[in-house]
């Protein structure tokens, strides 16, 4: 009985395996990264939108306008959209992040 086992069979599919789970890892970190990078472009879409109600607001002259005052502003407006954008968020970058990883595997393939 004649049981010869030919090693480019071996090497191609170990390669091939290996080439799939590369392509895997790659595919998951692109996907990890345009998920982050969604959420920051919600944070800094929501940051905008605050910057621009901020403006809209009459200064009642309550308390008056100084360095101090518009750093505390923005400061406390940084600290409101990192909160508002947490987790699920207003839900603008998760859409976005399904809209465009469907049109990323629309590219891959092809």
């Amino acid at each position: 009985m004649y049981t010869h086992i030919d090693p480019r069979t071996i090497i191609s599919q170990a390669a091939g395996n290996i080439s799939e789970k590369k392509t895997l890892e790659t595919k998951t970190k692109n996907l990890a990264a345009l998920r982050e990078s969604c959420r920051e472009f919600e944070a800094i879409f929501v940051g905008e939108m605050f910057k621009a109600m901020r403006k809209t607001v009459p200064d009642s002259g309550l308390v008056k306008k100084s360095m101090a005052v518009e750093t505390y502003q923005e400061m406390l407006d940084m600290e409101t959209v990192r909160k508002t954008t947490q987790g699920q968020g207003l839900g603008i970058g998760e859409a976005m992040y399904r809209q465009l990883a469907a049109h990323l595997e629309a590219v891959k393939e092809k």
